[in-house]
C-alpha cells in the first residue's frame, strides 16, 4: 500500500511541476507589446489561465492528500527497523577470567594484553616551523 501511494506521490509531483513550468506568469502579458502575444491565443483570452490554474490547484490537493496518506502509513507500521537509537541494548562486557576488575579508559571488553601497544615513538614528529 504505502509503495503504491509513493509512485502516485512521485507522479502528482511531476504533474505539478510540468503545470507550473508551462503557465505563464504575471509579467508575462508584458512581451505581448513586443510581438509575443499572439502565442497565447490557441486556447483563447483566459482559457489558458483558468485551465492550467484548475489543473494545477487539483494536482496540488491530491499532492498534499497523499503527502497525509504517506505520513498516516508510515506512523502506523508495526514491526520493521527501529526508530530510537535508544531502543538498542547496549555493549555490556567486563574484563573476567580471574582478574580484578579495574577502572579503566579502555572500552568494554577490551583488555590490556588485547590493546594496542603506544609509545612515542610510535607518534609521527610534528613539523617545526622555520624562526624568522
Amino acid at each position: 500500500m504505502q509503495s503504491i501511494a509513493l509512485v502516485i506521490h512521485v507522479a502528482l509531483a511531476v504533474g505539478v511541476i510540468g503545470l507550473v513550468l508551462i503557465q505563464h506568469g504575471k509579467g508575462a502579458d508584458a512581451g505581448a507589446a513586443f510581438g509575443s502575444g499572439a502565442s497565447s491565443t490557441v486556447f483563447g483570452a483566459r482559457g489558458s489561465a483558468s485551465f492550467l490554474t484548475r489543473m494545477t490547484t487539483a494536482l496540488a490537493g491530491l499532492f498534499f492528500l497523499t503527502s497525509l496518506t504517506l505520513f498516516y502509513l508510515a506512523a502506523n507500521r508495526e514491526g520493521g527497523i527501529s526508530s530510537s537509537v535508544t531502543d538498542l541494548p547496549g555493549i555490556q562486557g567486563s574484563v573476567t577470567g580471574g582478574e580484578a576488575e579495574t577502572e579503566s579508559d579502555l572500552p568494554a571488553g577490551v583488555t590490556s594484553e588485547t590493546a594496542p601497544a603506544s609509545s612515542e615513538s610510535d607518534l609521527p614528529e610534528a613539523p617545526v616551523a622555520p624562526a624568522d
